[in-house]
């Protein structure tokens, strides 16, 4: 008789033991819904199996795509355990063990399968969500259905959300606080806290992930540079095909990629529109290339999937239909021929070629749409202001903390930044203090604010794009409304400023001043006047002036003369509007408006 080999449940890599122990911590303080972010590649499948194996009562794990709800059961299932799935890709809709893997669109039309007293097992206790940026705010959103549902059979039910980019286009970051003590999304946001996240670059690193190398496309590229995302943060296919349809460039590009691959083992091709794609798959080897889109049948699609994986087929072309819940760990070369809206989807691309697999040592990633992203860069988390900003490091000169912004840089030196708050968590007076540094729920956010408008009750400093003062509930007063009461005064006068001038000069005493002239379209001027030559005077320049002006606000510069503001001119801006008032034979500056966005037209905006 064979003796029986001894089970052997799957060994778990150091972060994953991490991640999987901060969640168990973090849900035995709190039961607001959290997230762990986990690169593409780097087994997010075992993390969601050891969580429901150790959990102690019924567990619902959802995905998007049923491939995804196959491979979750397929790891579950190798702890030597039973799970159900439910899943009408599948072909399976059972829900009565303990642990359930099912698919969103399933689940959502069978509710009531999902209730307490359905299978008399009581209600689910945990639900995990993979791919957790899919997760909309919508409350009548799939996901949101099924967690409302589920909420109202257990009010005190987990939420863990995984995910290899918590970005979504449109909102931003999916959670609010990270466990690394800084705030990333909006307070609304659905998910409370991250309590982890693996670095990519650390992954490679260590080897888990193949190297990704990319290379410089040695023919014509597509120019997508002139084109500008819509207002859901997407670009428009009709003006992806403007750009690729017919270009000469498809053909010497695919022959680079064909020549390129010809020591590789899987090549997929991210193509711009379904026309584009269409035309690339007529340059590849017919027998040996398949396209696969939105459009393409459930049945057909997975057989030229499984024909991929297989390695019958060598090329597969796409349109945004495989960013996301696609294994096939032998690709090692992307090939990307279409503009990506942001590092998130750009890291899901490449990402797709990162898994290891016998007989691969890297990933060829060839660009020819001029993606801008640094594949190990963070997410910033706001719209790119600025076709030539990038990711800059700035410190808050409050608590300290290394906030990410957009920004332009001078060399090493940060000219300009576009953050409007503070990003890091601080301890809350209102808790004694052994409390708030258990953990980032009890964290609030910096009060430090680069950009502001004050209050004119209270005095309070207010996001610029506030309406209502966040400390005493007065309605702001509208940039517009000063400019309307202040252009129907006649001893006031308006400026659409087109120009500011410094100027280190002398007042009539012979003393030093800096002359700061503001210029309009038409020729007029006002002009304000700073002395610097106390530690008091350069105190009050820079709460009333240099505050507002920076640039890159919140930097430590200190001028401490004429000609040092005059100097470093680079680091100013200034104001879209400026008002004054006649004071005797004098016009003095009472108002500048600055991040103007109402109805009057600025000088910049001039046709």
């Amino acid at each position: 008789m064979t003796p029986s080999i001894p089970f052997q449940k799957p060994l778990l890599r150091p972060y994953q033991r991490e991640a999987v122990q901060r969640v168990v911590e973090h849900f035995r303080a709190t039961d607001e819904p959290a997230m762990v972010v986990l690169p593409t590649g780097s087994g997010k499948s075992l993390v969601i199996a050891e969580l429901a194996r150790l959990a102690r009562g019924r567990v619902l794990v959802l995905a998007h795509v049923r491939e995804l709800v196959e491979q979750n059961h397929a790891k579950y299932l190798a702890y030597g355990l039973e799970a159900d799935i439910f899943s009408a890709g599948l072909g399976r809709k059972e829900a009565a063990r303990q642990v359930v893997f099912g698919s969103v669109q399933s689940v959502v039309r069978n509710l009531e399968r999902f209730d307490s007293s359905s299978h008399g097992k009581g209600p689910f206790t945990l639900l995990v969500i993979d791919e957790c940026h899919r997760v909309s705010l919508e409350t009548d959103s799939s996901y949101r259905q099924v967690i409302d549902h589920l909420r109202e059979c257990n009010s005190r039910l987990k939420i863990l959300g995984l995910t290899a980019t918590p970005f979504r286009l449109g909102q931003g970051f999916i959670y609010h606080r990270h466990y690394h003590g800084m705030v990333r999304g909006d307070a609304e946001s659905f998910f409370r806290d991250c309590v982890f996240e693996q670095p990519l670059r650390l992954m490679v690193k260590q080897g888990y992930l193949a190297e990704p190398r990319r290379i410089d496309a040695a023919v014509e590229r597509y120019d997508f540079s002139r084109l500008l995302p819509s207002a859901s943060g997407l670009f428009r296919e009709e003006e992806l095909n403007r750009v690729v349809a017919g270009s000469r460039a498809t053909p010497g590009i695919i022959a680079e990629v064909i020549e390129r691959a010809s020591d590789r083992q899987g090549v997929m091709i991210f193509a711009a529109s379904v026309a584009h794609a269409e035309e690339i798959l007529t340059y590849l080897p017919t027998q040996e290339a398949a396209l696969v889109t939105g459009n393409t049948p459930s049945r057909e699609r997975q057989a030229l999937i499984d024909a991929f994986k297989a390695q019958r087929l060598k090329y597969l072309v796409n349109v945004a239909v495989l960013t996301t819940g696609f294994d096939a760990p032998h690709v090692d070369l992307i090939a990307i021929l279409r503009p990506t809206e942001s590092v998130s989807l750009y890291q899901q691309i490449v990402g797709r070629g990162l898994r290891l697999a016998p007989g691969k040592t890297d990933c060829l990633i060839l660009d020819y749409a001029g993606n801008p992203w640094d594949l190990y860069a963070p997410e910033v988390g706001s719209p790119k202001p600025d076709p030539d900003a990038e990711p800059v490091q700035v410190e808050c000169p409050s608590c300290g903390h290394a906030n990410l912004f957009w920004g332009k840089r001078d060399g090493d030196l940060v000219i300009e930044h576009f953050g409007r708050r503070c990003q890091g968590l601080v301890v809350d007076s209102a808790r004694t203090r052994a409390e708030s540094t258990t953990s980032t729920s009890a964290m609030t956010q910096c009060s430090f604010r680069f950009r502001f408008k004050v209050c004119e009750q209270c005095g309070a400093e207010n996001d610029i794009a506030a309406r209502r003062c966040h400390g005493c509930q007065t309605l702001l007063v509208d940039a517009d409304d000063k400019l309307k009461e202040a252009l129907r005064l006649k001893d006031a006068r308006v400026l659409r400023v087109s120009g500011m001038q410094l100027e280190a000069t002398h007042n009539g005493k012979g003393l030093p001043r800096l002359k700061v002239t503001y210029h309009d379209e038409d020729g007029a001027t006002l002009s304000e006047w700073f002395a610097l030559e106390t530690p008091a005077q350069r105190n009050a320049f820079a709460a009333v002036f240099l505050r507002d002006h920076l640039r890159a606000p919140g930097a430590p510069w200190r001028p401490d003369s004429p000609e040092a503001v005059v100097g470093g001119q680079r680091r100013l801006r200034a104001p879209d509007f400026v008002v004054g008032r006649k004071v005797g034979r004098y016009w003095q500056v009472r108002e500048k408006l600055f991040d103007y966005a109402g109805r009057y037209r600025k000088a910049d905006a001039a046709e």
